[in-house]
């Protein structure tokens, strides 16, 4: 059985590969837990004696199946635990990341598969972030996201997600009356710094910076 401590760095090594990184660095990887780079070192040593990664001295590291297993089967929970929070238990989708953080590390996969089924088996997490199943499959979208921050002018999109999950960001959001579904048409965008000028759900008008943008996932949604 694997520490709370091991899942997290597993979990953490699987969302750096996740994002395209050609070399994991523990440097990397020390800066998403909060640690020492000699902490990491050493935590490293351990997963790769469990084979649970491929770890030399220098010469980076991947992930195994098996601790491709772990890690998804983490990600799985985190997820689901925030959809049961926010859908079952009323809370707001900026309150439930660090409660799921805690809750993630439950060993009861009965428990996991009876929220999966209260919940309706959901493909998505409250912040758009796709759910795998029980085998560590996601569902392919047929939608493809994209950054706010890339949109055309003049097209309409939904905001499918969001890149910053931080509270502070996601209260920004709710401020601004942005949440999942949201319809935002894209009236005219700045070209000095990519600032836009917006229209959220055909009534709000709200002028959106660049910084905000890179943070929100949306798909097209006009015709022709």
């Amino acid at each position: 059985m694997n520490s709370f401590t091991e899942e997290n760095y597993l979990k953490a090594i699987y969302k750096i590969a996740e994002k395209g990184s050609e070399e994991i660095s523990t440097n990397e990887i020390a800066r998403r837990m909060s640690t020492s780079a000699a902490s990491v070192t050493d935590m490293l040593k351990k997963l790769a004696k469990k084979k649970l990664i491929k770890y030399k001295k220098y010469n980076g590291l991947s992930m195994t199946d098996a601790g491709k297993k772990v890690a998804l089967s983490i990600i799985r929970k985190h997820r689901l635990w925030e959809m049961f929070l926010v859908k079952v238990l009323q809370f707001k989708w900026d309150e439930v990341h660090e409660v799921a953080e805690q809750l993630e590390h439950v060993r009861s996969e009965k428990l996991v598969q009876h929220i999966d089924k209260i919940l309706n088996f959901p493909k998505f997490d409250p912040h758009g972030d796709p759910i795998p199943d029980p085998h560590g499959k996601f569902m392919l979208s047929k939608e493809k996201s994209v950054l706010l921050a890339d949109v055309k002018e003049g097209k309409q999109y939904v905001v499918k997600g969001v890149v910053d999950h931080s509270r502070s960001f996601l209260q920004l959001l709710d401020k601004s009356g942005i949440v999942l579904g949201s319809k935002i048409k894209v009236k005219a965008v700045q070209p000095y710094d990519r600032s836009l000028s917006v229209l959220l759900n055909a009534k709000k008008r709200l002028f959106i910076s660049n910084q905000i943008a890179k943070n929100i996932l949306v798909s097209n949604i006009s015709k022709g």
